[in-house]
């Protein structure tokens, strides 16, 4: 393959729920080689396996046919190639609905499904979970084990033709060092090469945060244009050095902070930042403002990448109950308050762990405000608590929903919410026993 002397990956959404129209903007403005759709985390595949469960050619990103509805034909009229995660727990069937879509559309595509990373039937419940120290079956009883694959996982993909390559849990910088991989021809023992493109991937993955998204607070951060938010894409050079812009015209704000701010989003160690293919060390990262809402980055390092990998284990958690009711007025927060001793009588011999929360007084912070604090004029009283089955956990919102009559006086606006509760632990798995396998699906 010819090497590029300059690759341009945009990131279209940064998780799920992720707005549509910029990743069509990129599409229609940017002149990408590369679009990623970043849209996993560990507990939306963990639910998305509850959903395969339910039916078996479900378990993909729910708003996967409005996303590619909107952006199949511009896919082909630019040339672009998309890489996401949207296969979530089934991406063989991710695979089989976009060529479906395709051939409704009457658009020729091919479309590479990455598997391989479902290693539920691997896993030892005995096995123990990195957050509590305890083994894996206790949590509860497991109903997903996903293990985080690297860009080798998907460079056989990207050998390939395929329009569209389609994957379940891969680790977010892994769906953009792939490419740069495969269009520069880098070797992926190459750990500084692979620790630069895993900072670029990194600062592309979240979208919307590096240009200004989550940045944002208008006291002592004013960003414009924020409900025209653009999403970022990166000129990446065969150095691996990337200046990370994004579509004139559109809002938002790209500049040091900004990058920064992402550069240690979610960063425990930033000397060794693991991913499965590299121990990325970002102190060594280098940014400079080469322009109106242009950063360049270079200069990341690092060492030989993991033996083992990440799995992401899901568990049913039981059911989750809340209840809701709001108080205005003066003394609102002495009536939510003794709204809270009631519930808290009434249910704590069923709800030993049952929370309270005054929302606009001390739900965020579980504290009380400062003496200079203004009482709140209004409070949105919150109870929850999780039990065993829902029909246990429905009895929170018929309790709190019954203070309508029985008091204190003013409450309005009940709800009430039943849930059922996926929890999320992790553990590691030798990377040798995982098996990456591509299908490739056509219109």
């Amino acid at each position: 393959m010819k090497q590029k002397n300059r690759l341009r990956i945009g990131c279209g959404a940064g998780f799920s729920g992720d707005r549509l129209e910029p990743a069509a903007i990129l599409l229609q403005h940017a002149d990408l080689d590369y679009l990623v759709l970043e849209c996993l985390a560990e507990r939306t595949i963990a639910l998305a396996q509850k959903r395969k469960l339910q039916d078996p050619n479900a378990g993909y990103d729910p708003l996967l046919e409005k996303r590619m509805r909107l952006l199949l034909p511009l896919l082909r009229s630019t040339g672009a190639r998309l890489i996401t995660n949207m296969g979530a727990a089934h991406p063989v069937a991710a695979a089989r609905k976009m060529v479906d879509m395709a051939r409704e559309m009457g658009l020729p595509l091919k479309v590479a499904a990455v598997t391989g990373d479902d290693v539920l039937a691997l896993i030892n419940p005995r096995d123990l979970a990195l957050e509590t120290g305890q083994a894996l079956c206790e949590s509860g009883e497991l109903i997903s084990a996903n293990a985080y694959l690297g860009a080798d996982a998907l460079l056989p993909a990207l050998q390939t033709d395929a329009d569209v390559i389609v994957t379940g849990r891969v680790a977010d910088p892994s769906l953009f060092v792939a490419p740069m991989a495969h269009a520069f021809g880098w070797r992926l023992d190459d750990a500084n090469l692979i620790g630069q493109a895993t900072v670029v991937g990194h600062l592309l993955e979240c979208a919307g945060q590096i240009t200004g998204g989550y940045f944002a607070d208008p006291a002592r951060k004013p960003v414009s244009g924020m409900a025209q938010l653009g999403h970022p894409f990166a000129d990446v050079e065969p150095n691996g050095t990337a200046t990370i812009g994004k579509v004139p015209g559109t809002g938002g704000v790209i500049n040091l902070a900004t990058a920064k701010e992402q550069l240690l989003y979610e960063v425990v160690n930033p000397y060794a930042y693991l991913t499965p293919d590299v121990s990325a060390d970002f102190t060594t990262v280098r940014l400079k403002q080469t322009a109106v809402n242009a950063v360049e980055a270079s200069g990341g390092t690092g060492r030989q990448r993991p033996d083992m990998l990440k799995v992401s284990v899901g568990y049913k958690g039981g059911f989750l109950g809340e209840g809701e009711i709001s108080y205005a007025g003066s003394y609102a927060l002495e009536r939510a308050q003794l709204a809270g001793e009631i519930l808290q009588e009434r249910l704590r011999a069923d709800f030993p762990d049952l929370r309270i929360d005054y929302v606009g007084y001390n739900a965020i912070h579980r504290m009380e405000p400062p003496s200079h604090y203004a009482q709140p004029y209004e409070v949105r009283l919150r109870i929850a608590a999780k039990a065993p089955t829902a029909e246990l956990a429905a009895r929170i919102g018929e309790e709190t929903e019954a203070l309508y009559t029985n008091g204190p006086a003013g409450g309005g606006g009940a709800r009430k919410y039943v849930t059922e509760v996926v929890g999320i632990v992790s553990t590691l798995m030798d990377r040798n026993l995982v098996h990456p396998h591509i299908t490739l699906l056509e219109s």
